[in-house]
């Protein structure tokens, strides 16, 4: 099993921040019913204001190779441009478990 753990910074208002973190989770959420390879996904939003970063997701999958299907998956690149134009950083770490 694959953990697929990914942060996003995102830039403009908190207003306009926190409405595409909105569309984004909405979207991401709803992947697993889309892509086979994909047997959960969990995301959050940050509530708390000390901290920089907007958007955490872990996604599960089999295989490394189930992270790369996931990422060029149609879905899951409509998920991800939502937040494109508003993005300002990404961290991913992929991990065994």
């Amino acid at each position: 099993m694959v953990k697929h753990i990914v942060t996003f910074k995102l830039k403009g208002s908190d207003e306009e921040r926190r409405q595409a973190a909105e569309q984004f989770k909405a979207a991401l959420e709803a992947l697993p019913e889309q892509i086979d390879v994909l047997r959960s996904i969990e995301v959050g939003i940050n509530s708390n204001p000390a901290e920089s970063w907007d958007v955490v997701l872990t996604a599960v999958v089999d295989t490394m190779a189930d992270v790369d299907v996931y990422a060029k998956h149609p879905a899951h690149v409509a998920a991800a441009a939502i937040i494109g134009p508003c993005k300002e950083s990404r961290a991913c770490v992929d991990y065994e478990c």
